[in-house]
């Protein structure tokens, strides 16, 4: 599991909450299950009438892409793909076959298939292009899920504090009860407008930063298996994956391509 997310969500609420009683307020006064099921219910029905059944089925994928843990290392890519290049000099592409059908990840699976099975170039580039598309077609549809949610929680927050309000304003003959009333009212909105910007929106922000850098290695990927393919020596190879590298990681891996 992704250990910033959960992080974040707690300080996040416990931000929330303790800024709460810190001015006073008691915990029971958050408490309001009428409110939750206004809110929480009414976002869950928006969602279900915006998006087909298969869009909906994708939920567990979405929160697996947002909270799993990244798999993903572009140096580590980058020196396989460096490697395989190396194999491929000394051998020829078909010594790439045994590695193109064991490896772990599928778009490099696909891509160095295409090339030992003699795939031109231009259509190399093209099926892994349009691989990419999907890839960033699918990403695209987790993020509009928790996007539509955290469209949806404050309105819904608004329609319970106006259900409550109506209450509250029909029973004036009690002013004693006025002033918890339309607290318990206001409650709505509160869930509403938090779990939009704690939770529902921060989810698909995490989406999107998670297949930027998921594309990002898919295209160096892209130029790594065409470099294979058109024979460039391992040094070259690097010196154009070196490009999709930053920070630290750009540093060590331009030092390691300076070695003889």
């Amino acid at each position: 599991m992704d250990i910033t997310s959960v992080i974040g969500l707690i300080i996040g609420f416990a931000a929330l909450l303790g800024g709460f009683l810190w001015e006073g307020g008691r915990l029971a006064g958050l408490l309001q299950l009428n409110a939750a099921l206004i809110v929480f219910g009414g976002t869950l029905a928006a969602v279900l009438v915006s998006f087909p059944a298969a869009k909906l089925r994708t939920v567990g994928a979405a929160l697996k892409m947002a909270f799993g843990r990244s798999s993903l290392d572009l140096e580590e890519q980058a020196e396989e793909i460096v490697a395989l290049a190396a194999i491929t000099r000394r051998s020829g592409v078909l010594a790439l076959e045994q590695r193109a059908d064991q490896h772990p990840d599928s778009f490099t699976r696909e891509g160095l298939q295409l090339v030992v099975d003699g795939t031109e170039p231009e259509q190399v580039r093209e099926i892994l292009e349009l691989e990419m598309d999907a890839e960033e077609l699918k990403h695209d549809g987790y993020a509009r899920l928790f996007e539509a949610a955290g469209g949806y929680a404050p309105t819904m927050g608004i329609i319970g504090t106006v259900m409550g309000l109506i209450q509250v304003l029909g029973g004036l003959t009690d002013p004693s009860n006025l002033g918890p009333s339309i607290a318990v009212a206001f409650t709505a909105t509160l869930y509403g407008v938090a779990s939009a910007n704690l939770l529902f929106l921060p989810i698909a922000s995490k989406i999107k930063a998670r297949s930027q850098s998921r594309l990002h290695g898919m295209e160096m990927l892209v130029v790594g298996i065409l470099a294979i393919q058109n024979g460039d020596h391992p040094q070259l190879v690097r010196r154009k994956l070196a490009s999709f590298l930053t920070g630290s990681a750009a540093e060590d891996f331009a030092e390691r391509r300076s070695r003889p």
